[in-house]
């Protein structure tokens, strides 16, 4: 159980100068602005010697100059969760918050994800890649009528479509919607049940789960206009579930997260398909610099163990590292 708020001592000064990037260039950047700024504000708040960067505007070069002692990585999506700016961080030798370079790659990439999954035991829904000459009828006498189509390396639901219909080539339409984002389009069998998210802090064995989340979007569309800025959607947390359920699936985050090679925070999604034969969680994806705005997950789920905004951001600053020292 994470310490309450006012329990949690972490003295400011031994963060010397941070540097919190966000923005960037990716189809995230507005995304990213808000959780930036959300970090930045909860770090000068306490004391921390905190300035913004924007690699989306400023250059490399810059942040050599700026001279941080470590950064708060708030960037989301290509260029910022990919493992391009760890790799710059890496070369500077400036310690920073997530995962590493490797990890950071794979994570962003949903079908190399699924694969290690696979190989790992671990459940995650059936798939496979959509190209644009793909048979549509074969997809979905295989994979069924109800579907997900997404780009493989883009997040906040951009370039996503539910296909539950097959009437007028919807398949071959959500295709070209995905394809607009990212060469690579995974075509995902559709989990229908329950919407659930964990956000897991710490690395190895020392990864620990927050209290799982369940996501009520209305019409079940947790799009990007429910994610950031709806106050339709509902956030309950800890998720009403079986105490016993709750842990299988939290464990079955922390492994997930680990066989990726996730370190210091990350979140994992996760659909709960409810039906006669019992409960199955299958793991979607992982995201490992996830939103830190007024609507974000990982926020909802500290609280829930007593854990404040500006205690999670001074917690997860603690752990920033580089790969190799």
């Amino acid at each position: 159980m994470t310490a309450p708020a006012d329990e949690v001592k972490i003295p400011v000064n031994v963060f010397g100068k941070v540097g919190v990037l966000f923005g960037g260039d990716s189809s995230e950047r507005e995304v990213s602005i808000m959780s930036g700024t959300g970090v930045l504000t909860a770090l000068t708040a306490r004391g921390v010697d905190a300035h913004a960067f924007d690699p989306g505007r400023q250059s490399i070069a810059e942040l050599a100059a700026a001279k941080f002692d470590r950064v708060f990585i708030a960037l989301h999506g290509r260029g910022g969760e990919d493992g391009t700016i760890q790799g710059v961080l890496e070369l500077l030798k400036v310690p920073y918050t997530g995962s590493g370079v490797q990890a950071s790659s794979v994570a962003i990439d949903k079908v190399m994800t699924k694969k290690i999954w696979l190989a790992e035991e671990l459940p995650t829904p059936d798939w496979e890649m959509g190209h644009a000459t793909s048979d549509w009828k074969r997809v979905v006498a295989e994979l069924g009528d109800q579907l997900i189509v997404k780009p493989s390396r883009e997040g906040s639901t951009i370039g996503i479509t539910k296909v539950t219909s097959h009437d007028q080539n919807e398949l071959a339409a959500a295709f070209e919607e995905a394809v607009k984002y990212d060469d690579d389009v995974l075509i995902e069998q559709m989990i229908v049940g329950r919407e659930l998210t964990c956000a897991v802090l710490g690395e190895g064995k020392t990864a620990r789960a927050l209290p799982l989340i369940e996501i009520r979007a209305p019409g079940a569309n947790y799009d990007f206009h429910h994610k950031y800025y709806s106050e339709d959607t509902q956030y309950l947390c800890p998720a009403p579930l079986e105490d016993s359920l709750s842990q299988q699936i939290q464990a079955l985050c922390v492994r997930a997260y680990n066989a990726i090679g996730c370190r210091g925070w990350g979140r994992v999604d996760v659909m709960l398909d409810v039906n006669p034969r019992g409960d199955r969680p299958y793991l979607l994806e992982v995201n490992t610099s996830p939103g830190m705005t007024g609507h974000s997950l990982v926020p909802i789920a500290a609280r829930a163990t007593g854990l404040s905004y500006g205690d999670l951001v001074l917690e997860i600053l603690s752990m920033a590292r580089l790969e190799r020292a």
